[in-house]
């Protein structure tokens, strides 16, 4: 089945279940409406038909009513996930069609200074990271982000990422639980920061001598009054006196316990929402080695995580009891309820806190998991690359840019085969240069990342990639255009001297300079990248680059994209071709738009 025949059987299935449950929902309201009315009604008629009669009307109308109260609650909680079910494959169908409106930009992401991913519009609008990312977590999220922003460079690791998204990749109704269950009660993206806080703070209260007295003393003298006043031996007016002392002691710890609940009970709520996803994970039987024992390292003494999560949700749902007046009356005079409730979850704390983040970042790498599992689904022809082991092979067959709509992408092949090797791309305005070089960026780190790729074939090795495509100048900085790309081309030559292996995409260097200056600095600066081993592309419009390639016949090679001008229009075939370019377009375009030129 095709991803767009999937999730159009998704919708469809969808549309009816949510249809059903809202039906449901509207007449069990309209039931609970009836039976409220009926035992007020009841209650008013047989009020002096004595005791039975009012027993029976409170069990034929009230009881039923309050069972409905908990139906209607469990239907409007299954309409809630079939709605965002159905919103979710609704967006991954428009996804389908280029439409990522509906999915995170990342913006924040955005970093001109980063080695590529400003160059690659990796974040921000019709970004790669939209049409990738699916997280329904915001730990999901930033592992994601850090996935693009440092993709791996070992072997191994890319094909054991790889083996893992060819797994998630076929588990449609698995990704589509995880995510529709990760984004109910979604909670706010700072919620995972205070709970790493929480779990790395010491505990205030249980250790505390006072503290362990009260929660012995309080319910032991309860019992201990009551037991005598019982027996007739005191009175039980004793019973009742230290009962409201108790509960007056108790008002000392109000504000204390409301600021933790208001600082922490909310977003530690939000782990139950972990927890629900951890447990999705242990019952699925993972093919690949990596899934397992990702989900396996979750475990404590053979027990999921799960187990305890849920458990620190309920005392934290417990803990809301002090919110009705008459229960805290009875609580915290019977046994100082919500101070054993603090300590219950201090201990929870001490137990699992150590283990908690670990468990957050397990989940936050399912998540990103699913998102290129889900990027891997929505692209059946895309070819998972070959890894070479030894430097350098970049030899990819009929590529294309992963975010270009299918009918408008050209594809093109690229070779470099060896080390040191570039490739000098020279080429008319508006050819294609820039955009066949980041299609190779975003090919390239694709691969590396372990996912498919938008290539028939691609065979690469995993050097470290760096980009200088989209240099600008700083005021904040005080930082010129040229300087700023002086900087990125020192920091390329300093990683090279280290020894590094980089794979090095350049657009126009030294655009911010004079012609001779430029032509003399660009000569030279390719003429280092040989004698440091590099490799990479460079685009450019100075076809003196050209004759390199006299001066390095097995290290570097000419290609071009071509402007044709036929019948006085200008055309675009966006294919390369080996050579360098000789048509230019300036000209021609400035005497079309009615710009004299002599």
């Amino acid at each position: 089945m095709t991803p767009h025949n999937w999730y159009t059987q998704r919708i469809d299935e969808t549309s009816k279940l949510l249809s059903h449950t809202k039906t449901q929902i509207n007449r069990i309201s309209l039931l609970r409406v009836l039976l409220f009315v009926a035992g007020i009604v009841g209650l008013i008629l047989f009020y002096s038909s004595g005791t039975r009669a009012i027993v029976l009307t409170l069990c034929c109308t009230f009881l039923p009513f309050f069972i409905l109260v908990k139906v209607h609650n469990r239907l409007y909680f299954r309409k809630e996930r079939l709605e965002i079910k159905l919103k979710l494959n609704q967006d991954e169908l428009k996804g389908l069609e280029g439409d990522w409106s509906a999915f995170d930009e990342g913006r924040e992401f955005i970093d001109p200074e980063h080695p590529y991913s400003y160059d690659l519009d990796l974040f921000g609008r019709k970004s790669l990271f939209q049409a990738i990312g699916r997280t329904c977590t915001h730990i999901g999220k930033q592992t994601l982000a850090a996935w693009m922003q440092h993709h791996l460079t070992e072997k191994e690791a890319i094909e054991t990422r790889q083996e893992s998204i060819q797994d998630m990749s076929q588990r449609t109704e698995f990704r589509e639980t995880f995510r529709v269950t990760g984004s109910v009660n979604r909670g706010t993206d700072s919620d995972e920061e205070e709970i790493r806080r929480w779990s790395r703070t010491p505990s205030a209260l249980q250790h505390l001598w006072w503290v362990k007295l009260c929660l012995w003393a309080v319910p032991g003298i309860n019992v201990l009054l009551l037991t005598l006043g019982l027996l007739d031996i005191i009175s039980l007016s004793w019973f009742g006196m230290m009962f409201a002392v108790f509960v007056i002691l108790s008002f000392a710890l109000i504000k204390r316990v409301t600021l933790i609940q208001e600082a922490y009970g909310e977003k530690l709520k939000t782990l139950n929402r972990y927890a629900k996803l951890i447990a999705l994970a242990k019952q699925e039987t993972w093919e690949t080695p990596a899934l397992r024992e990702l989900t396996d390292k979750l475990d404590i003494d053979g027990h999921s995580p799960a187990e305890a999560l849920m458990q620190l949700s309920k005392e934290l749902d417990r803990l809301d009891l002090r919110n009705n007046q008459l229960l805290y009356v009875i609580l915290e005079g019977s046994l100082f309820f919500q101070l054993r409730q603090i300590v219950c979850i201090e201990r929870w704390k001490e137990r699992y806190g150590m283990y908690l983040m670990n468990w957050l970042e397990a989940v936050g790498e399912l998540d990103a998991l699913c998102s290129l599992g889900t990027f891997a689904y929505n692209h059946p022809a895309y070819t998972y690359p070959t890894i070479a082991d030894e430097p350098f092979r970049f030899l990819a067959k009929d590529m294309g840019h992963p975010l270009m709509p299918e009918a408008q992408c050209v594809k093109n092949d690229a070779t470099i085969p060896s080390r040191p090797f570039f490739l000098i791309i020279t080429g008319a305005n508006m050819a294609g240069k820039s955009t066949y070089l980041r299609t190779i960026g975003v090919n390239y780190l694709l691969a590396c990342m372990g996912c498919p790729v938008c290539c028939e074939s691609l065979t690469l090795y995993p050097a470290q990639l760096i980009t200088s495509l989209r240099t600008t100048d700083s005021l904040s900085d005080n930082e010129s255009y040229f300087f700023a790309e002086l900087k990125r081309l020192k920091c390329i030559i300093d990683l090279l001297n280290e020894g590094n292996e980089l794979f090095i995409i350049l657009d126009e260097i030294l655009k911010g300079t004079n012609s001779a200056d430029k032509q003399k600095g660009s000569l030279d600066l390719i003429r280092q990248f040989m004698r440091l081993k590099a490799d990479g592309i460079i685009a450019t419009h100075d076809l003196l680059l050209g004759t390199l390639a006299e001066q390095f016949p097995n290290e570097i090679r000419n290609y071009c994209f071509e402007a044709d001008i036929t019948d006085n229009e200008l055309t675009f075939s966006y294919r390369l071709r080996e050579g360098v370019a000789q048509n230019m377009n300036a000209c021609f375009l400035m005497k079309k738009m009615g710009i004299t030129v002599s």
